[in-house]
């Protein structure tokens, strides 16, 4: 018999998870912007447009912990 039941949908770290993935990835530009000092000109520009990608991705994981923030705080009720 098989009883193979999804887990139950666990948020209550999402937030804490998001907040670490947002620093981690500004660390990640801090560094590939000080490499842009020993770059040649085709390497700054690939680091200028992952960083411009990386920063669009920060926003989007800050928006995911505002409605993370807002659902703990609705299921806290």
């Amino acid at each position: 018999m098989n009883n193979n039941k999804p887990k139950p949908d666990d948020r209550s770290d999402n937030a804490k998870k998001l907040q670490e993935m947002v620093h981690n990835t500004i660390e990640n530009m801090e560094e590939a912007e000080a490499t842009m000092d020993f770059s040649d000109s085709q390497d700054q520009e690939h680091i200028k447009e992952k960083n411009e990608r990386r920063r669009e991705s920060i926003e989007g994981m800050r928006e995911e912990i505002k409605d993370e923030a807002a659902a703990q705080h609705n299921q806290d009720y």
